[in-house]
């Protein structure tokens, strides 16, 4: 089922989409995505009512969202670019992001047009989906492929750093990046019921445990011992992502880097440690290391890799791309402003 989402219809306003309250609420909840009004407006300073308001504005609208997907360890994930046909561009787009299994499309200005990020249950199935399905579509021209091994840092890792980091520690349940390895085939422990419970998270991570209950068949107090379960074991990731174009991050930039492996694991966690950087991946092939980064603007890309430069003497950045639009992040349909327009669910088996 696709749940549509409908921001506000007027044009937004780039100064005042976010305010100073709205990202320190945003970094709050992106370390802790079910943390109480009260517990939140204790670390932002405002009632509890207060901040339930500014959360209720940001979602209506489409600015801030949370969401939720199982964690990498239980999926084959692959990076795929995407070369179209003159003219079917625009087409290929809609058709891609509309596949429940492509959890995140990026359209860009490069070498290639589109960047998919695909899961699948296992190494057979994501060949098929690779080039049986997308490679298959009449405006696609071509695909390259790198499977994800190592993630060292995605984005429910990144923040707005908004909130110092004594006020992050006040939160509950208060998640840290942690090194996890993509598989070869679904490995899951979930029951269908932690799935159903899953796809409630996916399009409203802040669900009360009564509603999480009722959708997976389950009492309240089982709903709450089942979801805390799953995030202490790691095998559910909740999410909280933003209109990034709106919050000030107007450009984002994906890399292709080589690292010698013995310095490959040191320098991802570095990488995924860095406040502008989103995505930090080992990936198959000679280019084994893939990084997307959030900068407020494109003047910020000669800084930014300066600063990869000096921290990083191994690596070795060998192409750089950047998105113009990104239609789909995480199953959530995007409009040009980065607002959240629909969800569109990931298959019950990834």
């Amino acid at each position: 089922m696709q749940e549509s989402l409908t921001p506000g219809s007027a044009e937004p306003d780039y100064r005042t989409a976010f305010s100073e309250v709205d990202l320190a609420l945003v970094d709050a909840l992106q370390s802790s995505p079910r943390a109480t009004w009260s517990q939140l407006g204790r670390v932002l300073g405002i009632d509890a009512t207060t901040v339930a308001r500014h959360w209720e504005r940001l979602h209506t609208l489409g600015l801030a969202w949370i969401t939720a997907y199982e964690a990498p360890h239980a999926a084959t994930v692959a990076y795929v670019e995407v070369r179209c046909r003159p003219g079917s561009f625009e087409q290929v787009s809609r058709t891609l992001a509309r596949m429940p299994w492509i959890f995140s499309v990026d359209e860009t200005a490069g070498d290639f047009d589109l960047f998919l990020s695909v899961a699948a249950p296992d190494l057979h199935s994501l060949g098929t989906a690779v080039h049986g399905t997308i490679g298959g579509l009449p405006g696609v021209h071509s695909t390259r492929t790198r499977l994800g091994i190592t993630v060292f840092g995605e984005g429910s890792d990144w923040r707005t750093r908004a909130i110092d980091s004594a006020a992050r520690a006040q939160l509950p349940e208060s998640r840290t990046t942690v090194r996890d390895t993509y598989s070869s085939h679904m490995r899951t422990r979930l029951t269908q019921q932690d799935h159903d419970l899953r796809a409630a998270l996916g399009l409203d991570g802040r669900l009360s445990y009564k509603a999480l209950g009722e959708a997976a068949g389950l009492s309240e107090h089982t709903a709450r011992r089942r979801l805390l379960q799953m995030l202490r074991d790691r095998d559910l990731t909740l999410r909280c992502d933003i209109a990034h174009p709106l919050a000030g991050y107007r450009a984002m930039v994906i890399y292709r880097a080589r690292v010698p492996h013995q310095h490959l694991e040191q320098t991802g966690i570095g990488l995924a440690h860095m406040e502008q950087v989103r995505l930090a991946v080992s990936v198959s092939g000679p280019r084994n290391l893939l990084l997307m980064a959030w900068l407020h603007d494109l003047n910020g890309i000669g800084p930014f890799e300066n600063l990869l430069a000096d921290r990083f003497p191994h690596l070795e950045v060998e192409d750089r791309t950047v998105a113009l639009h990104s239609p789909k992040r995480m199953g959530r349909l995007l409009d040009r402003h980065g607002r959240a327009t629909q969800h569109i669910p990931l298959p019950p088996n990834l």
